[in-house]
């Protein structure tokens, strides 16, 4: 199984205190690392972790900070396409703070802003040999370019972009985090079925998932599980929604996969030591 991520890719900085400091206020680190991050990153770090052949199509250029982005990805068994392997900006970089005490995260990032990225020559052709195609919203040119190959089309939404009016009525599976909203007033899922989205999911943390396929729709519980670090949880979930989906599961089964390798994400400290955990 071949899937693509087609996205974001980042510098992480992920530190971890015991508070977080207030106004010109310093705390001291009880960790620090540094690892590749972003949405599409991630997922296809879990998907590669989970067995699938993955493809990552991002914006990294020669900046030395892009060579960890480099490094880290192949470490974990993802090949990397750089769709500006010329340029001498760095590439984005976020600054995670995790509260030891609860797992959640506070982030500080620059994202990908308003950068765009050219369609690689060899774009078509990867695309079209992939059995899933994910993608995060980032760099709009890459985007709209997956999600016209014809491929089945995961969409992960975690917050509106303009572009997403191109990408919606285009994707097979829509993935919602609680921040998304598109224009207008009407509650997101009616909003995606009448952008023409087929089925999709709305997560919420640790609360229920809600779902649709066609006319039928509900929710799938989030077993409890002892929360020691959230960040990244909502990418292990769409890279592990896209090997679901890929080998061919049904939404439902699919979202309970997900779910359950989000759950042993947030089980385990750090960018990376938890994929250690993870079903052969």
């Amino acid at each position: 199984m071949h899937i693509v991520c087609v996205g974001l890719a980042t510098v992480d900085l992920v530190q971890r205190v015991d508070r977080l400091p207030g106004v010109d206020e310093k705390a001291e680190a009880l960790t620090a690392e540094v690892a590749a991050g972003g949405p599409a990153t991630n997922a296809a770090i879990t998907a590669a972790a989970l067995g699938a052949q993955v493809t990552l199509v991002t914006a990294v250029g020669a900046h030395p900070l892009g060579g960890l982005i480099r490094a880290d990805t192949e470490a974990y068994g993802v090949t990397l396409l750089d769709a500006t392997p010329l340029a001498r900006t760095p590439p984005p970089v976020s600054a995670v703070t995790v509260l030891d005490a609860t797992g959640e995260r506070t982030i500080v990032s620059r994202n990908a802003g308003a950068a765009e990225a050219p369609v690689p020559p060899v774009f078509a052709e990867l695309l079209a040999a992939a059995d899933m195609v994910l993608v995060d919203g980032h760099y709009p040119r890459l985007a709209l370019g997956a999600a016209r190959s014809g491929r089945p089309l995961l969409l992960d939404a975690g917050s509106w972009r303009p572009v997403f009016a191109d990408l919606l009525p285009r994707a097979d599976v829509v993935a919602c985090s609680a921040a998304f909203r598109p224009p207008g007033s009407a509650p997101v899922r009616e909003a995606l079925r009448s952008a023409g989205v087929p089925r999709g999911a709305i997560t919420r943390g640790s609360q229920p998932v809600s779902w649709w396929n066609g006319d039928e729709h509900g929710e799938l519980t989030v077993p409890a599980v002892p929360a020691v670090d959230t960040a990244g949880a909502g990418d292990a979930f769409h890279g592990a929604l896209a090997v679901a989906l890929g080998r061919g599961d049904d939404l439902l089964p699919a979202l309970r996969y997900a779910v359950g390798i989000a759950g042993i994400r947030v089980r385990h400290t750090g960018p990376r030591s938890w994929l250690r955990a993870l079903p052969d």
